[in-house]
């Protein structure tokens, strides 16, 4: 079972070390996580509109380790803060 505790309601560090990947997102903000199992890929965009045809808005990347997804999970939150200004 998923543990979902923050937010945005991503997966605990256990789902990404098993190299799967999530999608999500809040309100117009999306979001893709990609895990290849050490490090994860992590791209934003805006709409409507699926992650194979979006244009990315920012895209960063994390290990995966309790660090890496706790800057994960605060990477996001500033994107969403930033996106609410706009």
């Amino acid at each position: 079972m998923t543990n979902k505790f923050n937010q945005f309601d991503i997966p605990g560090l256990y789902y990404f070390e098993a190299k799967n990947y999530f999608t999500g997102s809040k309100k117009q903000m999306n979001f893709k996580i990609v895990s290849d199992g050490s490090e994860m890929t992590v791209t934003t965009w805006r709409g409507f509109i699926s992650s194979d045809l979006a244009e990315p808005e920012e895209t960063n990347q994390f290990p995966v380790t309790e660090d890496g997804h706790k800057a994960m999970l605060d990477w996001l939150g500033e994107i969403w803060q930033k996106q609410t200004q706009d």
